[in-house]
């Protein structure tokens, strides 16, 4: 079996284990693996503008939040910014904070008919630690993935 193939696999056992509608769910060493072996699969940072200026962003993502900042408000507008870049049936994977605005954000698309939604699980920042600090327990940053600080 190729790498793609496993890859795809591995998603797609764990929406299958998670009970989720959308394609599947990718590590970040997974997601970042996916996206040079598949060049039409997209990233789609769904953090907010804060996140991307003051924590970092990933080379080449594209950039649309699910919820603005401050207020945490939902972008309404979030299904049609993302049809306006990515068919739907391009392979989509979500990178939020650390797994759970991209898991929101892949449902509802697969809602509303995009077929290849993937979550990044972990997000950029991954989990807390015992002091409650970010980027040092799995996430994008952690795994040493491309990313860059404004």
């Amino acid at each position: 079996m190729d790498r793609l193939n496993e890859l795809l696999e591995l998603a797609h056992g764990r929406a299958a284990k998670l009970g989720v509608p959308y394609a599947g769910a990718f590590t970040p060493g997974e997601a970042h693996e996916l996206l040079s072996l598949v060049p039409e699969a997209k990233l789609v940072d769904v953090r907010t503008r804060a996140e991307w200026d003051w924590v970092g962003r990933v080379p080449g993502a594209v950039e649309i939040e699910y919820m603005s900042y401050p207020g945490n408000t939902l972008n309404a507008m979030f299904g049609h910014m993302v049809e306006a870049v990515a068919a739907k049936d391009s392979p989509l994977l979500f990178l939020c904070r650390s797994g759970g605005r991209s898991h929101a954000a892949a449902m509802v698309l697969a809602a509303a008919g995009f077929t290849r939604c993937y979550n990044v699980l972990e997000g950029f920042e991954g989990d807390r630690d015992g002091s409650g600090q970010r980027n040092r327990v799995g996430g994008w940053r952690a795994a040493g993935l491309p990313w860059q600080q404004s």
